[in-house]
């Protein structure tokens, strides 16, 4: 009898899996101690001011993935240019930012040392490997071994979502290393999550929990939330929900000027340019329009802001 309703209860705990989803990782959340909420038009008197960050965007590899998912291809704009499915060339990224007093941190992860060298032993395989076509990837700088010649090591991920292919490289960031991203992030819940948790999971393994951005919802805002990251109005934190529910792009006041990193708000330059928003690739379809369009607006009313698309430059 006990065995029978051990087997009930499991049968029932996968029954609800199935139908509800699982979060795409089980590791813990926790509040940010780092950044200060602050209304995103603070931001807007510092944006002709020199900044102190040195800022260095990576090709970690280059990549292909279906254009339908990354451009609205139903997009009149789209059907008029006739694009249609396929192989989109894309890269992976990762950003390198040098603050002179808070040390070095990097937005997203680009790839890991173990997908070039024993892709048997990455975070990323099996049906996930299989699923992201990482045979399509021709790898150039591997997080691991870009961290091996720097002069100082690594403070923190500021991530703009959790998507694998933006934490990839995160079993390359040493181990206790702070981890940083939108809220919602870690337990949204997808069927899909049920084959990615696990592949999560081992790129997270060692991180403390992650740290989610502390956001003060901004109805009327620019954004739907900014951070003041280091209090210093150097590099702000942008919640533009949609893609996923705590998608963040980040700001950066950089030694060469201002430089907006949008991940995949927008993914590609093709869609930037021509204002068509991503296509399949978004958990809410409808708000990530509206994101698209609010960093699309903020771009065009400041264009001395150079803006670093997800997967393209």
């Amino acid at each position: 009898m006990r065995n029978r309703s051990l087997a009930l209860s499991f049968a029932t705990m996968l029954a609800t899996a199935a139908l509800t989803g699982c979060a795409v990782t089980s590791h813990g959340v926790q509040p940010s101690a780092l950044g200060k909420a602050r209304p995103s038009s603070e931001l807007l008197p510092m944006l002709t001011q020199p900044g102190p960050v040195e800022l260095e965007t990576v090709v970690s590899c280059d990549w292909a993935v279906e254009r339908g998912g990354l451009i609205n291809l139903d997009h009149p704009t789209a059907k008029r240019a006739g694009l249609e499915d396929g192989d989109e060339p894309v890269q992976v990224f990762f950003h390198a930012l040098r603050h002179p007093e808070k040390g070095l941190f990097i937005v997203d992860t680009g790839v890991e040392t173990a997908l070039r060298d024993a892709p048997e032993k990455a975070a990323m395989r099996g049906l996930v490997a299989s699923a992201m076509n990482m045979e399509k990837m021709t790898v150039h700088a591997p997080l691991g071994e870009w961290l091996a010649k720097q002069q100082q090591p690594l403070a923190g991920v500021f991530l703009t979502h959790l998507h694998l292919d933006h934490i990839t490289g995160m079993a390359d960031v040493p181990a206790g290393t702070p981890v940083y991203t939108g809220p919602g992030e870690a337990s949204d819940r997808a069927f899909v999550n049920l084959v990615v948790q696990g592949n999560s999971d081992r790129a997270l393994a060692g991180k403390p929990p992650l740290s989610e951005w502390t956001y003060a919802r901004e109805d009327a805002g620019l954004f739907d939330g900014a951070v003041d990251i280091f209090g210093d109005g150097s590099v702000w934190a942008l919640w533009l929900p949609g893609h996923t529910p705590g998608t963040t792009a980040y700001l950066v006041r950089s030694t060469k000027g201002p430089v907006l990193l949008a991940g995949d708000v927008s993914h590609t330059r093709w869609g930037w340019e021509h204002d068509v928003e991503p296509g399949s690739f978004n958990n809410d379809a409808d708000r990530a329009t509206v994101s698209f369009k609010k960093l699309r607006a903020f771009a065009q009313a400041h264009p001395e802001v150079e803006v670093r698309m997800g997967h393209q430059h």
